[in-house]
């Protein structure tokens, strides 16, 4: 078995970290290690053919992202991360799901700026939250070229001060269809391009 059907085997059932125990996160965390040892792009930020498109969370061990669903009688649903290296632009999007016509969204958008062949550093800028409905949210390709258009959305789209929200991220493996990255605050995401 390759290393990466070891991985993709052991994160199934995990629900993308909220139902991995101590167990799990060791294995994960060891295929992880043994993937990025086999990574097909020596310089990850150079591929921009690769990069462009929007992932799919997989994994992550991201308690921020995580923590999107502990609020009573919602649940985390989809988590994309859009990559538009042209534009120098990346687009965090959280799907939370629940009670009916009741479903949130949370997008928080940045600019990355290469800092060596495989980090990127990244400011972000701009935060959104409301109900799916409110903000007729349809996807993540679609509510990009609204964002992208300067539409603002209600209830809640502001502005982040880069100065209090900036790190970094390396990308450790890059395929056509399987990125992993880690962050500056200790967390590991895996993604999957989405075929959308």
């Amino acid at each position: 078995m390759d290393k990466k059907t070891v991985l993709l085997g052991a994160l199934a059932g995990k629900n993308r970290g909220l139902l991995a125990n101590e167990l799990d996160k060791i294995a994960i965390l060891d295929a992880i290690a043994q993937l990025e040892d086999d990574n097909p792009t020596p310089n990850p930020v150079e591929a921009s053919h690769l990069l462009e498109g929007d992932w799919r969370l997989l994994y992550t061990t991201s308690r921020e992202l995580l923590g999107l669903d502990r609020f009573p009688l919602f649940q985390l649903g989809q988590i994309y991360q859009c990559l538009r290296p042209e534009g120098s632009r990346v687009y965090n999007i959280a799907e939370v799901i629940g009670v009916p016509f009741l479903e949130g969204l949370v997008c928080v958008t940045a600019t990355f700026s290469p800092a060596s062949e495989r980090r990127v550093n990244v400011k972000f800028d701009r935060s959104i939250l409301g109900l799916q409905r409110f903000v007729s949210y349809q996807s993540p390709k679609e509510i990009i070229k609204r964002i992208e258009s300067g539409q603002k959305f209600l209830p809640l789209d502001f502005n982040i001060a880069s100065r209090d929200r900036q790190g970094w991220i390396d990308i450790t493996y890059l395929d056509d269809n399987l990125r992993i990255n880690r962050g500056n605050e200790g967390s590991v995401f895996i993604l999957t391009k989405d075929k959308n």
